[in-house]
């Protein structure tokens, strides 16, 4: 057990040593530590919201894009805001912790593996392209989708990243909850949050799809091992936990979108 402290301790402080990096991955001992080292592929921007599916990123979809583009060689780096969460979510009740507050960079950073920087220093100009997992985060802490609806308000971080990749021709990847915040930034866009009547429950927020409807983008119905391709704007869809189904379908969706949008990005 003492040897057992030791190695712990170590670690931790060796981790502790080495600052966060604005951008890339560095080959450094928190490199070995957290991540790969730096990657030949395409160069991809992973954008969070938090922790947890109902005040932050959808955790096995961030981990799902993260498993896919590692295995297709991208060089990936990931962003949050740092700014405070709408609220927090205690997860085993699904009700708001009262008095309690957290930052989504801090929370975003546990997805990351401490490797992550602020959304501020995101440049689309270094970088191939960038994907947004979905999650209530997305829709209560990069913008206020999840209160307003059609009407909501989007970062302004994000609203810049969505604006510049979209101008400069580079893919956007979204699932879930998130091509809400292509719909509100882009307007005419074409995006899918899966099917567009509940199904008994299969699809329980199906209402979204006419919420984007009212947003100006067009909804594609697509099952949730699919992506829907924009090719005109180079955008990509997949519901994700849009749906209520099993693990391994959703995991294949954002497949197919990973392989969408670094399909994109190589061209």
């Amino acid at each position: 057990m003492a040897t057992l402290r030791a190695l712990v301790a170590s670690r931790l402080a060796a981790s502790a040593a080495f600052a966060p990096y604005p951008c890339g991955w560095a080959s450094t001992p928190r490199a070995a530590l957290h991540m790969s080292a730096p990657r030949a592929g395409p160069r991809v921007g992973l954008v969070l919201s938090g922790c947890g599916v109902y005040d932050g990123t959808e955790i096995h979809e961030a981990s799902a894009v993260l498993v896919h583009l590692s295995r297709a060689g991208a060089d990936v780096h990931i962003f949050a805001p740092s700014v405070p969460q709408m609220h927090v979510i205690d997860h085993t009740q699904g009700q708001p912790a009262e008095k309690e507050n957290r930052n989504v960079l801090t929370e975003s950073a546990r997805i990351a593996r401490g490797k992550i920087s602020d959304l501020a220093q995101l440049n689309a100009a270094n970088l191939d392209a960038v994907i947004f997992p979905g999650g209530f985060g997305a829709a209560k802490n990069l913008s206020s989708f999840a209160v307003d609806g059609k009407d909501c308000t989007v970062h302004r971080d994000v609203e810049r990243v969505l604006r510049d990749f979209h101008k400069a021709g580079k893919p956007i990847g979204l699932c879930c909850i998130a091509p809400v915040l292509a719909a509100k930034v882009l307007g005419a866009v074409e995006v899918t949050v899966g099917h567009e009547q509940e199904e008994g429950g299969k699809w329980p927020y199906a209402g979204t799809a006419e919420a984007i409807k009212a947003l100006g983008a067009k909804h594609c119905v697509k099952e949730v091992t699919e992506a829907h391709v924009d090719q005109k704007n180079k955008v990509v869809t997949t519901p994700a936990f849009m749906c209520e189904t099993a693990l391994h379908h959703i995991h294949d969706g954002i497949g197919a979108m990973v392989r969408k949008v670094l399909e994109l990005a190589r061209k």
